[in-house]
């Protein structure tokens, strides 16, 4: 498995023969090419024409986040598995109305199946979640009879509502509340690690996407539009609340984020750069953790079942097997 490499600090990326190296004044970081599949830059870093033409050579991505920590868009080189076939798969479910609406369907499944898997683990830990469970569960029931993507998008949203709602109890902690959700800019603490950690698997699950032969630009669940990327957007509905929203609940539980990882910014509150370091780190450890795969009988990365994920829907598109999306076993 390659690895993520993070620049948080100012500086420039530079190329030197066949290695890549990242200088500041702080001295000279080299790159390991051979095992880098991205780079996520967070400071504001300086290159040239060289260095993409190398990244292109390498198959290496490079992903821009501004200041605050939002992803502002990609060095996404040439597509090396691109595939016309399967972007014509692609088109040909997305402007079919019903296959469409069979892998949206699916998509929101994942995740709600995921969602009520969280409550539960918490519910036998004695946290009160149980009403929000049943409202989920009779929500669920509402899917299959959905018409159009409004629709479902809407009874997506409902069933995430109550899931938000169950944050306080599971948190327990004056310092992060839930209130509601607010994006752009978030106007609490929690909301602010919500949105960094969504935006951090909305660009996870792009990199997966580059090693496949999909387009990340025709999604299913999330319009096709003028949007740069969508497919990145559905697939990880299924994974948010197992990657994000638990590793959220173990960062303050475990105080291991606290009030100080946070400032004021564009009228919210958004995580200060120590505040994302620390997220990071404990995401990229999150993304290694391996778990034990019924189909494959041996155990795989967080990081690799998206890859699989994403294995299944192209052999959906090609007619070979049903997507049926990831659901955790605990």
């Amino acid at each position: 498995m390659k690895k993520t490499i993070y620049i948080f600090s100012d500086g420039e990326l530079k190329r030197k023969q066949n290695t890549l190296f990242f200088e500041n004044e702080d001295g000279k970081k080299y790159v390991p090419v051979e095992n880098t599949g991205e780079i996520m830059v967070f400071g504001e870093v300086t290159i040239n024409k060289r260095i993409l033409e190398f990244l292109t050579q390498n198959e290496i991505i490079l992903h821009f986040f501004n200041h605050y920590g939002y992803y502002v868009g990609s060095f996404y080189p040439r597509e090396h598995l691109n595939s016309g076939y399967m972007i014509l798969k692609q088109a040909e479910h997305y402007l079919n109305k019903n296959k469409r609406m069979a892998l949206a369907i699916k998509f929101v499944h994942g995740a709600k199946e995921n969602i009520i898997r969280v409550l539960r683990f918490y519910a036998n830990r004695g946290k009160s979640v149980q009403s929000a469970l049943e409202n989920i569960e009779s929500l669920a029931e509402i899917i299959p009879d959905c018409s159009n993507i409004n629709e479902l998008m809407a009874i997506e949203g409902n069933i995430r509502e109550q899931y938000y709602n169950c944050f306080d109890e599971i948190l327990d902690n004056k310092h992060f509340v839930f209130e509601e959700r607010t994006r752009r800019p978030p106007q609490n603490r929690l909301n602010a690690l919500i949105s960094f950690g969504n935006s951090m698997i909305y660009t996870i699950v792009l990199s997966e996407i580059y090693k496949t032969h999909l387009d990340p630009r025709i999604g299913f669940l999330h319009e096709t539009n003028f949007r740069r990327f969508s497919l990145n957007l559905d697939v990880a509905e299924t994974f948010k609340p197992l990657i994000v929203d638990r590793l959220i609940f173990k960062l303050v539980n475990k105080n291991i984020t606290t009030p100080q990882h946070f400032e004021k910014r564009l009228n919210g509150i958004v995580l200060n750069e120590k505040g994302r370091e620390l997220f990071i780190r404990e995401m990229d450890e999150r993304l290694k953790t391996t778990l034990k795969h019924k189909s494959l009988g041996r155990n795989v990365s967080y990081r690799t079942l998206i890859h699989l994920e994403l294995y299944k829907i192209e052999k959906h598109l090609m007619g070979e097997s049903e997507y049926e999306p990831y659901v955790s076993g605990w």
